[in-house]
């Protein structure tokens, strides 16, 4: 990774925290703990810069122009509007389960030959 990229990456980065400060008190909170769970559940795309969390942002800020809360943006149960987001997303939990399903059938193989 170049010296340039890592700049641009901080330029987004800052540009994206700025609309997320620029959005109301709600929509922070709720954003916020949004950003904690994918960070948690780990989908992929997450890495390659801030696609789907500005995604999140564009939907929210034109919720807010609406005049709509946020939980009506979201709906009442916010992972699952989470996971809906992510639901054909692969995550670092699905490579960890690809790459151990092999280990653990060659491991089973083992055993069951003993």
């Amino acid at each position: 990774m170049k010296i340039q990229d890592i700049i641009e990456g901080k330029k987004e980065w800052r540009a994206h925290v700025a609309r997320v400060k620029a959005l109301p008190q709600d929509y922070q909170i709720v954003y916020k703990e949004i950003q904690k769970y994918l960070f948690k559940v780990g989908p992929i795309e997450l890495t390659e810069g801030t696609g789907l969390l500005s995604g999140i942002i564009d939907f929210f800020e034109e919720g807010a122009a609406l005049e709509k809360g946020v939980i009506e943006v979201t709906g009442s149960d916010v992972a699952a509007f989470c996971d809906d987001l992510i639901k054909d997303s692969k995550t670092y939990a699905d490579i960890y389960q690809e790459s151990a399903d092999p280990i653990v059938s060659k491991a089973m193989k083992k055993d069951t030959n003993k």
